[in-house]
């Protein structure tokens, strides 16, 4: 694994699901809960492997479509049709334990902001949810707001150039391999967290320089918090 370089981090670009939010874990209950029935007690082990297990080519795929300029259209459809079945439906995001905290612990001595392939729409609804992160934040960035999404650096290149910080000296944290091939290829260093369905295999062999089993550990691996 390459050596992590705490001292050269001045901006941290934040992936949402599975590194701020459980969302994954969300997704693993309902699916479990369908599965009971059937697998009874191993329901549970079983949903996680299978939503693991759909994770890369899920991602493969919203990067052909990114490729193909069908992301945001086919985004779009998936909202409505979400509407459509459960009307008034509102979106629910869940903190990982520790991150209010930590972000506090940041603000002030790292530019702060969020790089996830979530639309507007959803980004909108998690600062609203919780705006004592939403006000550190200082840029986000989309599903609209880059023609390419990770793993391809542009994401990440636009969040350092609206922070005016060189993406050498950015942090990338994400819970998956598209997270940690985004900032290698970028040029930015990344932590790669277990909070979400990275695998510490697949995270060391994309080049994590370093991984946690939670986003919350993040301070505790940040040598030179400048104040």
């Amino acid at each position: 694994m390459t050596i992590f370089q705490p001292e050269t981090v001045q901006a941290i670009l934040f992936d949402l699901d599975g590194t701020l939010v459980d969302t994954d874990d969300h997704s693993v209950a309902r699916m479990a809960q369908r599965l009971r029935p059937l697998l009874r007690g191993r329901s549970d082990r079983f949903a996680r492997r299978l939503v693991m297990a759909i994770e890369t080519p899920g991602n493969s795929a919203i990067t052909a479509l990114d490729i193909l300029g069908l992301d945001a259209p086919v985004f779009r459809l998936g909202d409505r049709v979400r509407h459509w079945r459960q009307p008034g439906h509102q979106l629910a995001f869940h903190l990982i334990p520790g991150v209010e905290a930590m972000m506090a612990q940041l603000v002030g001595r790292y530019r702060l902001a969020l790089v996830t392939t979530r639309g507007r729409g959803h980004i909108d609804a998690f600062l609203q949810a919780f705006p004592q992160i939403g006000q550190v934040l200082e840029v986000t960035c989309g599903l609209e707001d880059t023609y390419r999404l990770k793993p391809h650096p542009a994401p990440l290149w636009h969040a350092a150039a609206h922070l005016q910080v060189p993406i050498q000296n950015c942090l990338m944290v994400g819970d998956t391999t598209v997270d940690v091939k985004a900032a290698r290829r970028a040029g930015a260093q990344c932590v790669a967290v277990l909070c979400g369905f990275g695998e510490r295999r697949e995270l060391e062999r994309a080049g994590a320089h370093l991984i946690l089993d939670s986003t919350a550990e993040l301070t505790q691996h940040l040598a030179s918090l400048r104040v």
